[in-house]
């Protein structure tokens, strides 16, 4: 009850009139962003932050939070009439979403894909309304070394759960690492890595690395790539998204596996990415129709969307309850929650309570607004599609350049985000992740601070992350899951050296010539 009474205030923060407008452009402005390929929410939202500085906090943050269900759902009209995956979790959806376009299903298609994100992403809200308090209550127990085990727990499952090289997320982890050591020791005063440069004496700006890691990375990587557009129309009409709805009631079951798949990878780093091929193959594998998969099923549009709803919006809890970040796009909304001066974590649910339910609050109404705005400006949103990319490339770059000037007024950030910018494009040519690299940037210096504190008060000790049950678990599970790819690799490598044939003596085969 307590929590359903703090919601009830949350609406009434979020249903200002002055929220709602700004819900209702963040919706529009994420829907475009989720259209134009490459851009995505955590981009889109790093471009787009420093436009709320002179907002509200809540209202900021009901903003950029409506920014990224827009693009959650925009990534699903490029993958389903162009066959261009606006987002990376859109991938999956364009498996049997195009061809059901190309059959001339677009509208039930495009409807499925909607109306399964409102689902998915609807239950991750349900789950952190009544699950971010109990949380929170939790971690109100925690000391350094408890919080440092949480973080330890986090980088970790980048390597264990990744599913690219872990040596190339180490590397690029280490890396946010350095580049997060840059500037004030908040310990000891000193400075470090400045090297007579007084513009790093704060360190490098979260915002700059984001918007040219992300904003002009991509870019480059579009410009490379030579983006055109060309897919099919599609209109939505009444008749047919009342066909369709009665039609996803047969796909129930797929939709709860698909949710709990997309809250559980949500809620652990695992991403949206991994969590809608997950339940994409599990629904191929259980369904009836799974040999008709890649043809046109309306079930292999249902899965990956929930999932990656669900995933996308369930990474909000621990950023909220813990500070920890649960994707990329939460680690965005985490920095500009620090540039508003406040610190994510239990205390965020004691001293600003307004804002949190607020912004939960934010969530149903932003998701709802979403489900009705792409229902009713499909074929607007698709038009944009057929603007050049030498048109759409250079109106990103400055709104790009304009962001990063006004974090501090200095075109030194300018230059920092173009260097950070050419990093990301390297980073991606080769293969390297970047939300390791960014998530060390955001917590590498809390990391740090939570392990020279726990270190002092064990006097040097490492055996104060055992020292009871709780830090204990959790750092025994991080260290599982930083050598889980060691430990896989070398069951692999034992499994090809016994299945191996055995050759048989040399006697034996002089004998068997013989016969």
């Amino acid at each position: 009850m307590d929590e359903i009474s703090s919601l009830i205030g949350g609406f009434k923060v979020a249903l200002s009139y002055y929220n709602l407008a700004l819900m209702m452009v963040g919706i529009l402005l994420g829907v475009i962003i989720g259209v134009l390929p490459g851009l995505g929410g955590a981009n889109g939202v790093a471009i787009l932050l420093p436009l709320t500085f002179t907002m509200p906090p809540t209202s900021a943050i009901i903003m950029l939070s409506c920014i990224y269900w827009g693009a959650l759902f925009g990534g699903a009209i490029t993958s389903i009439l162009f066959n261009i995956p606006g987002e990376p979790w859109s991938v999956a959806t364009t498996f049997d979403g195009h061809p059901m376009a190309q059959k001339g299903r677009a509208d039930e298609a495009l409807t499925a894909a909607f109306t399964s994100s409102f689902v998915g992403a609807l239950t991750a809200v349900i789950l952190i309304t009544f699950l971010a308090p109990l949380v929170a209550k939790f971690a109100l127990q925690f000391g350094p070394a408890e919080f440092f085990s949480v973080f330890f727990l986090t980088f970790a499952s980048f390597v264990g759960m990744g599913r690219g090289s872990p040596f190339k997320v180490l590397a690029s982890m280490c890396l946010g690492f350095a580049l997060g050591a840059v500037g004030l020791d908040k310990m000891t005063g000193t400075l470090r890595m400045t090297f007579g440069h007084d513009e790093l004496l704060v360190g490098f700006d979260f915002l700059i690395a984001v918007i040219g890691l992300f904003g002009i990375g991509e870019i480059l990587s579009s410009m490379e790539a030579g983006l055109t557009f060309s897919g099919t129309h599609a209109t939505i009409r009444l008749d047919a998204v009342l066909q369709t709805w009665k039609q996803l009631l047969k796909y129930w079951t797929t939709s709860i596996r698909s949710c709990i798949i997309g809250c559980w990878m949500g809620i652990t780093p695992g991403g949206a990415t991994p969590a809608s091929f997950m339940s994409y193959g599990l629904a191929k594998r259980f369904s009836k129709r799974g040999a008709n998969f890649g043809t046109g099923e309306i079930e292999g549009v249902v899965a990956p969307e929930t999932a990656a709803h669900a995933a996308g919006t369930s990474a909000l809890l621990p950023m909220l309850t813990l500070g920890i970040p649960g994707s990329p796009t939460a680690a965005v909304l985490l920095g500009g929650l620090m540039i508003w001066g406040l610190q994510p974590g239990p205390m965020l649910f004691v001293e600003q309570k307004d804002f949190v339910w607020g912004l939960i609050a934010s969530m149903y109404l932003g998701n709802l607004a979403g489900l009705v705005v792409v229902l009713t400006c499909v074929p607007l949103f698709a038009a944009i599609l057929r603007v050049p990319f030498s048109i759409i490339g250079p109106v990103i770059l400055v709104i790009c350049a304009v962001g990063a000037y006004t974090v501090h007024n200095s075109m030194f950030d300018v230059w920092m985000m173009l260097v950070f910018g050419f990093l990301g494009y390297v980073f991606t040519k080769l293969g390297y992740p970047l939300p390791p690299l960014v998530l060390a940037i955001v917590l590498g210096d809390k990391a740090e601070e939570s392990f020279r504190q726990a270190m002092l008060a064990s006097q040097g000790s490492l055996t104060i992350f055992w020292s009871n049950w709780l830090v204990g678990s959790i750092m025994t599970l991080g260290m599982i899951l930083l050598f889980w790819p060691a430990v896989t690799w070398l069951l692999e490598k034992r499994r090809g050296m016994s299945s191996r044939p055995v050759p048989a003596p040399a006697g034996a085969a002089v004998v068997d010539r013989d016969r």
